[in-house]
């Protein structure tokens, strides 16, 4: 399994629409609003890491509301 997490930032008044839309996306198994300079931490589980970057760009990205995300893929086991 490929694990990976995505620091998102919101734009202020829509962290709670963010997080309702990420957490209904397939891939996601955690996500916790955070403070600081984040507001959102996903946390995303794949079988390959060829999962990742269609979830990142296809259906974490295009949410409305997010103003940025940097991408952390673990090393396989």
């Amino acid at each position: 399994m490929i694990k990976a997490y995505v620091l998102v930032v919101t734009d202020p008044g829509e962290t709670k629409n963010v997080y309702a839309a990420a957490k209904a996306t397939p891939g996601v198994v955690e996500i916790h609003e955070v403070m600081g300079p984040y507001d959102i931490v996903i946390e995303i589980e794949v079988e390959s890491l060829s999962d990742v970057p269609p979830i990142l760009s296809d259906k974490i990205r295009t949410i409305p509301g997010i103003e940025s995300t940097t991408s952390l893929v673990t090393f396989p086991d």
